[in-house]
């Protein structure tokens, strides 16, 4: 359901919320979550653009949150990078369906209900998990 985007962009997240006060190089990051440097460099942009991330350049630099991962929800992750589409009109343009046709409308309930759950969870609380498994990123 999630773009590889949006994957990439809550290890990023999550990777940056675990080091809070410390920049993390791309190189790191890249390393840490298994997302191809090029491609991270991209997701951070948009992260950067939705300004939940900001870059500090020169010796001790990199990228960090710009908000408190606490502050921030998972849905904010994603819409800055690949927004759930929603369904307000019928996809196949057809005129006659001025209301959603039966499957389309289940499928908006569906998308519906993932935003609301997204944005019930914060990159916080992900990190603050009792869970012995450090969210979305590798751990040496």
């Amino acid at each position: 359901m999630l773009s590889k985007t949006a994957e990439y962009a809550l290890r990023a997240v999550t990777c940056m919320g675990s080091r809070a006060g410390c920049p993390a190089s791309a190189d790191v990051m890249a390393e840490e979550t298994k997302v191809p440097r090029r491609y991270l460099h991209r997701v951070l942009q948009d992260l950067a653009a939705a300004g939940l991330v900001r870059s500090r350049s020169g010796p001790g630099g990199g990228y960090e949150l710009d908000i408190n991962a606490s502050d921030i929800t998972i849905l904010d992750v994603v819409n800055a990078v690949a927004p759930l589409e929603r369904i307000a009109t019928c996809p196949l343009g057809l005129k006659s369906h001025t209301s959603l046709c039966p499957l389309h409308a289940e499928l908006d309930r569906a998308y519906e209900q993932t935003e609301v759950a997204f944005a019930g969870v914060t990159i916080g609380q992900l990190l603050k998990s009792t869970s012995p498994i450090t969210p979305l990123r590798e751990v040496k």
